[in-house]
């Protein structure tokens, strides 16, 4: 009601105002023309005190739903499945509870209150209009149409084609990124490093490519209010003509000058298309996050049965529910059943401080000997002796200090330090050698190998060696297929 009594005034000023100036023209006594003066001061000042508590009310209203949302979400968050969270990355969950809500939010100010204004405003132009020339009224109507309707559909399909192309070719474009940044020493070595970084240029440069084909729809949009401005004047000007012997100087004057005060309303709609386009996709990402399946209950179907020794391979790709049935098992994201074994994560933290401190975080008594004994078994025997400190040495930076195979044996050290009688490793052997990695694997999953008979181990890993002894892994759960495999 505000916006529309602003935009109202708005339009009553330009009526008026034509009025006002035609009539002056005819030069009649002073008196007469009081009352439209005291009318356009008042209409403008209306105008701008409307639309200032417009402003007020819909940015409140907007606000208040922004927290609104952000609390149920979050409540349905805490009491849904927690996988559903513990799944996404940290930087999407951020997107999605903080930017996503923002553009589900900025829908009200930014769309539906300039919509509506613009249908109110719309019917009463043409009606008013309609009053002097019918033919006039069609016309400014089928222009309305064409700038508050044409122009912003094909503005709206154009935003969401960029969006899609922008989650397509930026996707692209910091995975070969992230690859050159996590992994620059191992791509230098081998050559590869110069050809990683190339390729993100080259996905930077289709994406642009890309969003410039998809931005040629929204110029002919934005051409089209000024073209329907444009058709609409003109013919209210041969309307005003064709009329000019029968009806009043006044009259004439408020036919040709409304059309242009009517227009101001479609001006915010093509932003309103995009704004609505973005809180569509934005109430998607948001509806999947909190209506999220409760995919750790899929993988409890093949929960792990650990007798003492056991040896059990959890197996498939990324994203199936590995990590997440680990920690379960560990009781780390709660739920029924005790917890069960040290869960010893892929991604655990590497400290900027001694090799020797790095390890002693999994058994605080360890000796020297011992912590040897473990980078020794764990395929590190080599890197410690070029250390000129050996145990001594402080990893600076923590992880950025060594590769990525060599935090992964880092990591394994720990648990082989470990005296937990249950170990849960998830992928320790990531970013290794392929056949170092199908060696140590089978190690793991053979008792007695790196860890002895009576200690129950669970790996979870993409895939098994091909060669995997017999003794190896009495279970293999593979979540690919949700079912648990026992060898004969």
């Amino acid at each position: 009601m505000l916006g529309a009594g602003s935009l109202g005034s708005a339009l009553a000023l330009a009526g008026v105002s034509a009025w006002l100036i035609t009539r002056a023209w005819e030069m009649p006594p002073v008196l007469h023309l009081t009352v439209a003066v005291v009318a356009v001061r008042a209409l403008g000042i209306s105008r701008g005190v409307l639309g200032y508590c417009e402003r007020l009310a819909s940015h409140d209203m907007a606000l208040r739903s922004a927290g609104t949302a952000r609390e149920q979400l979050f409540t349905r968050l805490a009491n849904g499945p927690i996988d559903a969270v513990m799944r996404l990355p940290g930087g999407d969950l951020v997107s999605r509870v903080g930017a996503n809500v923002d553009e589900l939010a900025d829908v009200l100010v930014r769309a539906v209150v300039p919509a509506c204004v613009a249908a109110i405003l719309g019917v009463a132009a043409v009606a008013t209009i309609a009053v002097i020339s019918p033919a006039t009224a069609v016309l400014l109507a089928a222009c309305l149409a064409i700038a508050g309707v044409l122009a912003p559909a094909i503005t709206a399909r154009a935003a969401s084609a960029a969006e899609t192309i922008s989650v397509q070719h930026h996707s692209s474009r910091d995975t070969a990124a992230m690859l050159a940044l996590d992994h620059a020493a191992e791509l230098r070595v081998s050559g590869r490093l110069s050809g990683v970084i190339a390729e993100a240029g080259t996905a930077q440069r289709r994406w642009g490519r890309a969003l410039d084909h998809a931005a040629a729809p929204a110029a002919v949009a934005a051409a089209a209010p000024t073209a329907a401005i444009g058709v609409s004047v003109i013919g209210a000007l041969v309307a005003a003509i064709s009329l000019a012997g029968t009806v009043a100087p006044t009259t004439l004057a408020i036919l040709m000058l409304l059309p242009l005060s009517a227009f101001e309303a479609t001006a915010a709609l093509p932003g309103a298309a995009i704004a609505l386009t973005r809180a569509r996709i934005a109430a998607r990402r948001l509806t999947a996050l909190a209506d999220a399946d409760d995919e750790f209950s899929r993988a409890a179907v093949v929960s792990l049965d650990l007798r003492p020794g056991a040896r059990v391979a959890v197996v498939g790709p990324s994203g199936c529910g590995k990590t997440t049935l680990l920690m379960q098992t560990a009781g780390l994201l709660g739920g029924p059943g005790a917890p069960c074994g040290v869960f010893f994560a892929e991604d655990a933290h590497l400290f900027a401080t001694t090799v020797r401190d790095n390890l002693l975080v999994a058994r605080g008594d360890a000796t020297d000997d011992e912590l040897r004994d473990a980078l020794r078994r764990s395929g590190l025997g080599g890197w410690l002796d070029q250390l000129h400190d050996g145990l001594s040495s402080i990893l600076v930076g923590g992880a950025a200090a060594v590769s990525a195979g060599q935090r992964r044996r880092l990591l394994l050290a720990r648990a082989l330090i470990s005296h937990a009688p249950t170990l849960l490793l998830d992928e320790p052997t990531e970013h290794l050698d392929a056949s170092d990695a199908d060696r140590l694997l089978a190690d793991l999953l053979t008792p007695g190998g790196l860890f002895s008979t009576d200690r129950t181990v669970v790996v979870a890993t993409h895939h098994l060696p091909p060669n995997l002894p017999d003794q190896a892994a009495h279970t293999v759960v593979n979540l690919a297929v949700r079912r648990v495999i026992s060898p004969a």
